[in-house]
């Protein structure tokens, strides 16, 4: 039957089984905002483009479906791009569908055109530039089995105006399977090689003393958790956590040490330097992982399991290097490692840890007013780390990572790669959209916030219940942090202003509730649980605080600037 394009566009997404996008109308795109009213599919209105990226990728990391999202051409289109860098930078499945200028007027500079394929071309896994009516219903199939196949990521679809009003034939399909997927995006076939390297990484485990897993991202991308918890348990190997791969395993397990890298805990850096064997596992040994490659693991061989070839050898040599689906690689392999106890490893590291820790938050000064771990522990307290929880970046996020203790998979959404400021809200109004009956809370800067704070309108129009906790500093604490240690103490354009969050949330409607000492945070976080809409909470909490420890770029993973006044074994040491 014949359609017009701008009606193909949204059989299409429903075919794919789509049923919410998140966008922002305009000329360009406009024939199909009005096909839009004769499909089932809910439109989230945004209050700016990066903000509909941000959703689509909140959304599409809660629920594991593709998030999409929709934009006119010219600004439209590039006020997307850092929400697509962000998606393509954590492995994250959207589709952007943008409009575009007429074919004719396609090089003629005419109003709001940009070649945003050309801007897009390193940040997205593939992108397609669309004149056609009869193209556009092939071209969003192939756009949705390339963002979910092998290592996820973005993909944008550039579709002229004239392509929308046209008329093409079109015949509903039922969604290709990934197995049907196109050789240029198939995950990598590499059934031959990978008996001989399951027998090396074999031998490696069975003669390790003091191995570590190391947990990313991709775990949970091929929902690898049951296995990876099955190979630490069975061959007694503690687990290490990327900030993407926090809740591959639960954060009360045993064998869960916490967060490596930067940010980690100490004894997780101390115990990856004296580990004889690390098992990488769907991570890619960034740059904040690692420390100064000269120095990281000197003693480890290394086992590295990730979807994408590219990555394997890229950053760290590896001893054995597989390239496949962790989950089936990982079925494929457990039956062939051998049972283990590796007590005195484990006793090791608690000497590492020497006990109580920082991270025992009884520890932390309490004078009254608020520090900022108390604010994320106490939400995890109330929520016994089973909330969705979306950070934005900077101090914040570490403090998020380090005391609020994931309990299930999944459930810590964060920008990991780019590091982008303004994420957290948005990409928190994603997730609860995804996942409607979950709690969400956006644990989010001064900072970040004022980045994207418009989308608390989107909130209240499309009626979406996400806790905000704002950790208001007033600073860029993160940057200030670097000033601190690397700078004098020079502040330069780091102190902040704020609004009155109070007043703000009021004006759109919302309740805002204003915290200033440990005492108040129990009545606060009952009263915004207990909220049936959005509640926005400003926590005002000590201004200098600073994340530690903390790895100095260019030093060794073990090398890191500690606590000042720190007992514990593992945070002694010289101070700044």
């Amino acid at each position: 039957m014949k359609q017009r394009g701008a009606h193909i566009i949204w059989s299409c997404l429903v075919e794919q089984g789509v049923d919410t996008v998140f966008g922002y109308p305009g000329g360009a795109i406009l024939p199909a905002y009005d096909a839009l009213l004769d499909h089932p599919i809910r439109h989230v209105l945004v209050r700016h483009e990066q903000g509909a990226t941000h959703m689509a990728d909140g959304y599409a990391r809660a629920s594991g479906r593709v998030g999409v999202a929709v934009a006119t051409s010219g600004p439209g289109a590039t006020n997307l791009v850092t929400g697509i860098a962000t998606a393509m930078m954590d492995s994250i499945p959207i589709v952007c569908i943008t409009g575009q200028v007429p074919e004719a007027l396609l090089g003629s500079d005419a109003f709001q055109e940009t070649d945003i394929t050309g801007i897009t071309l390193t940040i997205t896994k593939h992108n397609f530039l669309v004149t056609r009516a009869a193209d556009i219903a092939p071209t969003l199939r192939d756009a949705f089995r390339i963002a979910t196949s092998g290592r996820p990521g973005p993909v944008l679809v550039d579709i002229t105006k004239n392509a929308q009003q046209e008329e093409a034939d079109f015949e509903p399909q039922a969604p290709v399977s990934l197995k049907n997927c196109p050789d240029r995006c198939a995950a990598p076939d590499t059934t031959a090689p990978i008996a001989d390297s399951l027998e090396a990484a074999t031998a490696l485990v069975a003669t390790a003393t003091r191995p570590v897993i190391l947990a990313g991202h991709g775990i949970l991308k091929s929902g690898a958790t049951g296995e990876v918890r099955a190979l630490a348990e069975h061959a007694h190997i503690p687990v290490a956590m990327t900030l993407l791969g926090i809740g591959a395993v639960p954060a009360h397990h045993p064998l869960n040490l916490g967060m490596m890298g930067m940010h980690g805990e100490a004894w997780v850096n101390d115990a990856i330097q004296e580990a004889d064997l690390l098992l990488a596992l769907g991570m890619r040994f960034d740059d904040r992982v690692t420390g100064k490659l000269a120095s990281y693991a000197p003693h480890a061989k290394k086992i590295h399991i990730d979807i994408d070839p590219s990555e394997l050898h890229k950053n760290v040599r590896a001893d054995v290097a597989i390239a496949g689906d962790l989950r089936a690689v990982l079925q494929d392999w457990l039956p062939q490692v051998r049972a283990a106890r590796r007590d005195a490893w484990l006793t090791r590291i608690g000497e590492l840890a020497g006990g109580p820790t920082v991270r025992d938050i009884e520890e932390l000064p309490d004078n009254g007013r608020l520090c900022a771990a108390h604010v994320i522990h106490d939400i995890w307290r109330a929520t016994e780390g089973r909330a969705i929880v979306v950070t934005d970046v900077g101090q914040h996020q570490m403090w998020a990572a380090q005391y609020y203790r994931v309990a299930e998979a999944g459930t810590f959404i964060t920008s990991g790669g780019l590091g982008t400021m303004g994420f957290g809200l948005p990409a928190a109004i994603g997730a609860k959209i995804a996942c409607p009956d979950r709690e969400v809370w956006a644990i989010v800067g001064d900072g970040g916030f004022q980045m994207t704070q418009a989308e608390l309108q989107t909130i209240v129009q499309e009626g979406v219940k996400v806790n905000v906790a704002i950790i208001n500093n007033g600073y860029l604490g993160m940057v200030r942090q670097w000033q601190q240690f690397f700078h004098d103490r020079r502040y330069s354009a780091t102190p902040m202003s704020s609004p009155d969050y109070v007043k703000l949330a009021d004006a759109h409607g919302l309740p805002g509730v204003r915290v200033t000492s440990r005492a108040d945070m129990p009545a606060a976080l009952r009263h915004a649980r207990a909220s049936a809409g959005t509640v926005v909470m400003d926590f005002r909490v000590e201004q200098e605080d600073t994340v530690y420890p903390m790895v100095s770029p260019g030093a060794a993973l073990n090398d890191m600037i500690r606590r000042p006044g720190s007992t514990s074994l593992a945070e002694t040491g010289a101070d700044v």
